[in-house]
């Protein structure tokens, strides 16, 4: 049984099938195309120990679709509050016979372990800083509508990077493709990298095809690395000021904090992808479940 923990867990050519897919499944949305059911009686179960709306409410839209059913744990009722272990839940879940098990939580290798325990496929939905594949994956797909070829391609990654899942995911997703990746943070966001890094995103704006900046994870924070909110995005948010009138792509992963990671009128920009973001993360899932569920 496959599991989707990291972005390297498939091949360069699995994923050009998956994009195939999600682009497949995509125009079949705007067309209204009725989806041919393929995961009719297949069980997928969610286990959230972490809060997430998109993530969540993106798998399930994308199970429906296919014509899965699915099952929602909810954790804080759960035998873990009663002194079970992961493992044992896991156990205990994949003992009942589901097809997938999609798995979020607080902490880095939760899902891996997971993985060692279950005959169901393990689905990797967030796991602490460590890897967020699904959000890489449909990061890829709207930049790749977007420059149809990546080769050659820039992109600015903005923020706290130390502590984002989807930073690692990306720079391991889009380097693969052929794009060079910059970090841009302040001293205490940077991760030790072999990655070209700055801590001025102006000083990198003319030579970059696209910025995908980050929310800032106070709550992964030790302690407070800025006096304010404030004082980081006088440096770090993304304006219209910064961009000026450069042809260059917005990304993010949401949620947005407005006027820190990026401005209110540069939201409602057209070269800000974030919604087309939120549209393609339904069908790279709808083609992840396909890869993992149907084909396997």
């Amino acid at each position: 049984m496959q599991h989707l923990i990291r972005t390297d867990d498939f091949t360069k050519q699995e994923i050009e099938s998956i994009l195939q897919d999600a682009k497949k499944f995509s125009a079949d949305i705007k067309n209204g195309t009725e989806f041919d059911r393929i995961l009719k009686d297949k069980i997928i179960i969610t286990l959230f120990f972490e809060n997430s709306t998109r993530t969540k409410s993106s798998f399930e839209i994308a199970a429906k679709r296919l014509g899965a059913e699915m099952v929602h744990l909810d954790v804080a009722k759960s035998s873990t509050k009663k002194g079970e272990t992961l493992v044992d839940t896991a156990m205990n879940l994949d003992a009942m016979g589901p097809h997938a098990i999609i798995v979020r939580h607080e902490n880095s290798g939760v899902p891996k372990i997971l993985s060692n325990h279950t005959k169901a496929s393990i689905i990797n939905a967030g796991d602490g800083a460590h890897a967020h594949p699904t959000q890489a994956l449909l990061d890829l797909f709207t930049l790749k509508e977007h420059f149809k070829d990546l080769s050659g391609k820039k992109i600015a990654i903005v923020g706290d990077i130390k502590n984002s899942r989807v930073a690692n995911s990306n720079i391991e997703l889009l380097s693969r493709f052929g794009m060079e990746v910059i970090l841009a943070a302040p001293p205490q966001f940077l991760p030790k990298t072999a990655l070209r890094t700055t801590h001025f995103l102006a000083s990198i704006i003319d030579e970059v095809d696209a910025i995908m900046s980050l929310r800032t994870q106070t709550e992964r924070h030790s302690s407070q690395s800025y006096a304010s909110l404030k004082d980081y995005a006088s440096d770090f948010c993304i304006t219209p000021e910064l961009v000026g009138d450069r042809d260059i792509v917005i990304l993010h992963p949401g949620p947005v904090h407005r006027n820190i990671d990026i401005s209110d009128d540069l939201l409602a920009d057209e070269r800000c992808k974030v919604l087309d973001q939120v549209s393609n993360g339904v069908c790279i899932r709808m083609a992840v479940l396909k890869k993992l569920i149907y084909q396997s």
